[in-house]
């Protein structure tokens, strides 16, 4: 194996999943912007207030976003399987 090949490839796992998690990641981003504005302008302070939104919003999203990711990270395994052969 090369290194421009196996430079290739991690870069490849990486670009994966970040593509991935980036619809995770976004809604908790906007969730989290969202609850700190509320907290600021209402100054409640509460621990629980930050914690469950983030978790309900992550479990939406990874519920209409699971079988997609899914099919990524499959397709991704797929193609990596593949290619194993012509690594050598």
């Amino acid at each position: 194996m090369h290194a421009d090949l196996a430079l290739r490839m991690m870069a490849n796992l990486l670009w994966t999943g970040l593509v991935i998690c980036l619809p995770v990641l976004a809604v908790i981003l906007v969730v989290g912007l969202a609850i700190s504005l509320l907290q600021v302008v209402t100054q409640v302070q509460e621990m629980s207030l930050t914690f469950v939104p983030k978790l309900l919003a992550t479990g939406v999203v990874l519920i209409a976003m699971g079988p997609w990711m899914l099919r990524t990270l499959t397709s991704y395994s797929a193609q990596l399987w593949a290619s194993i052969p012509t690594l050598f």
